[in-house]
């Protein structure tokens, strides 16, 4: 411009504004940053919440581990979250701005944590509901610092390291040695080592503790029952009663979060449809004995989806493509696709994952839904687990539950096929053996939950079994004049329930089982089909008749109503004790050789420890010339083939020991076997390194060290005094060479062909001389009896003691003889195993590979009473 640029009034006015403008820009930026202050402080308040559910989402993620089915998506996660925020409760009225904040905080907090297990449990089997909830009440403390690692360690572990020769030794005659060696571990830790000083002098208040039938209400001996907090009183109760970690820990759930996270909500699959969409995939995951098919095409009808509207095929080879079309014409039409057994196509589960991703919003009909039904498997595709709706509905626990869904389904619960008119003679015989079959049917599942005592390996027995069944007996009583007791027992124990049995042993039992329920005496009113007298045959007639009978039977059931000793509700807590350390184990992240330093330096120590305790290796030469290969002496070749494994053994603990040091120092590369030894020793368990080469065992580290090491020392006793004269079997690497050595010793010794030998067995008197060796066969020892024990003034197999569940058998001579001069007397057929779990891969003999032999038992009862017991003899305890 020209001139004064005062004198120009547009610039001036141009100047004003842009002063009155930056003005106003100042001010709201003030008023920005109060604001921006302000909303950083509320947020800031809200970060208990996003601490709490970031919490509970790795809670949900670790749940993984514990099963391949359980995956849940970050995704879904942040749905499900901000689904609470909206369902959570609002402030009330009148509050401060602090308070209404801090209400709100609880209520978010409150809301979530219900709604992620409300969510979650849906899609849990049973026994791992109580898991879930335990990890978040503890995942909770730990994160607010509540809980100390240290502890928490030894509850799941019950510590690691060895026990030192110089440790107090036990002062009282009831604590098992495995529990005083907790107590020793758990007197290392801060708080806890006037415990172990003080247990001797006051053993009589805590043996009131130890036989309590619920520990964990009672009070402990003063002053720890004030001074200790609840999860230090499990810490101590673990030592004492192990057997009642699970009630423990129920009661420390109900404590924390409340008790609405120990009663799990009911499972309703209406709940499930309302949280699908046509996208999302719904999974059911199947438990034994369970067929959802009934009661999803029960719902389909009563959504308007019956009929051709739900189409289902059952996958296996070649329904792949089937399944695919199905999918196709249901995405255009808006029906219901139900893919049954997805666990059996491996192979096409790859296509399945690709077709889910495919089914979008617009390609899908609104009325859509794909349902998949799957037993666990690793193959079942993540994104599918992730992104769909995942539902268990197991079938209710218990005789009385068992039955009475039975009288309810098909086709038992109809009304033409439980008539019984068309039968003639045999129509008093239909109602009560319907009844029998049922309770033989609820019987044979329901010992699953006792582990080995139970069966050998838990069967997938279901209601298919029970419908061929009972429609076979319908068929057979029709057929025949008179009711063809043994052709049934054949029909149901070798073909419809049998052909699943894989096991001789189980075999064996299911026998004895169906023997009474399906015998002439079982049409008898008032029958016993169990020793306790509560499961009876009942006066009825009609199916309401029956229905009332067993709504009549009580809701909890002792053991002794599978046949089985009292004791074994001990066995099955013990079984569920194990299975909740080992899930919630393998929950936790490694810790390794890569831990903190102080984790480092008792990994090290420990190492340093076990290194230390090995002895050298066996010198095989020498071995050689002690006890050259002869013919007569078939026991050299044993020792030498035994040297030889223990030296395999021994060389692979000393060099990964030595490698595992090394990796903590940095010397060399921590492997991801180093690091899986270095998690083993810290959580007290047996290394899969060592286990590669190792002997059969179920040992915890400290006690598989000492079983080691007695081992060595056994064979150094061989080698330095000679041929023992009284054996110790469960020594041995490989029993069954050690038992045909001596079979082949009196074979060749007489010229017999050692396929005409059999042992016969004899328990030797307490009184007997050991020292001396017999002239034919051998001197054993260190074999336990598990569901009996023996009476030696009976001198034949009696009832276990009450909380008695192993007792050492007598010595043994093992006697070869040819086997049709052996005495037949009356005895049990024990089989032997070398550890308890009795399972293993079925080898070329027909045997598991955990059996060992047939032990001949002198008994005054029947076989079959031992035989449903689930009595046998093990080479060695898992303490």
């Amino acid at each position: 411009s020209e001139g004064n640029i005062l004198d120009d009034q547009t610039a001036i006015d141009v100047l004003s504004s842009s002063k009155v403008l930056s003005d106003e820009i100042a001010q709201k930026q003030v008023v920005a940053e109060t604001t921006t202050a302000r909303l950083d402080a509320t947020r800031e308040g809200y970060t208990p919440t996003a601490f709490r559910a970031s919490i509970l989402f790795f809670c949900i993620a670790d749940m993984g581990n514990v099963d391949p089915m359980y995956q849940y998506s970050l995704q879904w996660y942040i749905s499900l979250f901000e689904r609470a925020i909206d369902e959570a409760e609002a402030s009330p009225a009148g509050l401060s701005e602090a308070e209404a904040r801090e209400k709100r905080l609880g209520f978010l907090i409150a809301q979530n944590t219900l709604s992620i297990y409300r969510n979650v449990c849906r899609s849990l089997y049973e026994k791992d509901k109580l898991l879930f909830s335990f990890l978040m009440a503890t995942s909770i403390m730990r994160g607010a610092g509540e809980l100390d690692d240290a502890q928490w360690l030894f509850f799941l572990t019950g510590g690691s390291g060895l026990i030192s020769d110089t440790a107090p030794k036990n002062p009282t005659p009831w604590l098992t040695e495995r529990g005083w060696h907790e107590l020793i571990r758990l007197s290392e830790l801060e708080g806890f080592s006037d415990v172990l000083r003080d247990f001797g002098a006051k053993s009589k208040e805590w043996i009131v503790t130890y036989e309590s039938s619920s520990p964990h209400s009672m009070p402990l001996p003063e002053p720890y029952e004030e001074r200790f907090t609840l999860f230090e009183k499990m810490c101590l109760l673990r030592c004492l009663r192990p057997d009642k970690v699970v009630p423990m820990v129920s009661q420390f759930v109900e404590r924390q979060l409340g008790n609405t996270f120990v009663e799990p909500p009911p499972f309703k699959l209406e709940h499930c449809y309302a949280d699908s969409s046509n996208t999302s995939p719904l999974v059911f995951i199947l438990s034994p004995g369970q067929d959802p098919m009934s009661q999803l095409l029960k719902f389909a009808e009563t959504r308007g989806f019956g009929g051709r509207r739900t189409q289902a095929i059952s996958l296996g080879q070649g329904q792949g493509p089937l399944a695919q079309r199905m999918i196709n014409d249901a995405l255009s039409s808006g029906g219901w696709v139900v893919l049954q057994n997805c666990h059996l196509a491996t192979s096409w589960m790859a296509a399945l994952e690709k077709i889910c991703e495919e089914i979008t919003p617009d390609r899908a009909h609104i009325d859509f839904r794909l349902w998949l039904t799957s037993s666990p498997s690793k193959h079942f595709p993540v994104s599918v687990l992730q992104n769909g709706v995942k539902m268990t509905n197991e079938p209710p626990k218990g005789l009385r539950a068992n039955m009475l869904g039975s009288f309810l389904s098909d086709p038992i619960s109809d009304p033409e096929f439980f008539d019984s008119a068309c039968m003639g003679d045999n129509a008093v015989a239909w109602t009560p053996l319907v009844f029998s079959l049922t309770f033989f049917h609820a019987v044979i599942q329901e010992r699953r939950k006792f582990g080995a005592l139970g069966w050998n390996i838990p069967y997938e027995f279901n209601e298919s079994d029970l419908r061929i069944s009972v429609r076979q007996l319908r068929l057979f009583l029709t057929m025949f004049d008179e009711v063809p007791f043994e052709a049934l027992r054949y029909c149901l124990g070798e073909a419809n329930y049998g052909g699943r049995v894989t096991d001789d042993k189980d075999r064996r039992c299911l026998a004895a089982l169906l023997h009474d329920p399906m015998s002439k005496g079982a049409l008898d009113v008032g029958f016993h089909f169990s020793s306790d007298g509560l499961y009876q045959q009942p006066a009825a007639r009609t199916h309401a008749d029956y229905v009332s009978a067993i709504r009549e039977l009580p809701m909890e059931q002792l053991p002794t109503a599978f046949g089985l000793h009292e004791n074994a509700d001990i066995t099955k807590d013990m079984k569920e004790t194990r299975e909740l350390f080992e899930a919630v184990l393998s929950t936790q992240a490694r810790s390794g050789g890569g831990a903190g330093g102080g984790d480092e330096d008792a990994l090290d120590r420990i190492a340093e420890g076990i290194a230390a305790k090995l002895p050298p290796d066996f010198d095989l030469e020498v071995a050689q010339v002690k006890f050259p290969v002869a013919y007569l002496e078939s026991m050299n070749t044993v020792l030498h083939q035994e040297l030889i494994r223990y030296n395999r053994l021994i060389a692979i603990l000393r060099s990964s020991l030595v490698s595992l040091r090394k990796a903590i120092k940095g010397l060399v590369v921590m492997s991801a076997d180093l690091e899986a030894l270095g998690t083993a020793l810290m959580q007290g368990t047996r290394p899969a390194l060592w286990m590669k080469r190792s002997f059969p065992s179920l040992k915890p580290l400290g006690s598989y060290v000492a079983d080691l090491l007695a081992r060595l020392a056994f064979f150094q006793s061989w080698l330095d005094s000679g041929v023992p004269t009284h054996f110790w079997v469960s020594g041995f690497f490989f029993t069954q060479a050690f038992l045909t050595g001596s079979s082949q010793n009196f074979a060749r010794k007489n010229e017999i062909p050692i396929d005409h030998l059999a042992f016969d067995m004899f328990v030797l008197p307490a009184e007997h001389d050991c020292t001396i060796a017999p002239e034919e066969g051998v001197y054993v020892h260190g074999i336990y009896l598990e569901g009996a024990r023996y009476d030696r003034s009976e001198s034949a197999l009696a009832e276990s003691e009450a909380k008695v569940l192993f007792t050492p058998l007598p010595s043994l001579w093992l006697r070869p003889q040819k086997a049709v001069d052996i005495e037949e007397r009356p005895h049990y057929m024990c089989p032997l195993y070398k550890t308890s779990d009795r399972r293993g891969t079925l080898s070329t003999t027909g045997h598991s590979t955990n059996f060992v032999m047939y032990l001949k038992l002198p008994s005054k009862q029947p076989q079959s009473h031992w035989v449903k017991r689930g009595v046998a003899a093990l080479c060695q305890l898992d303490d």
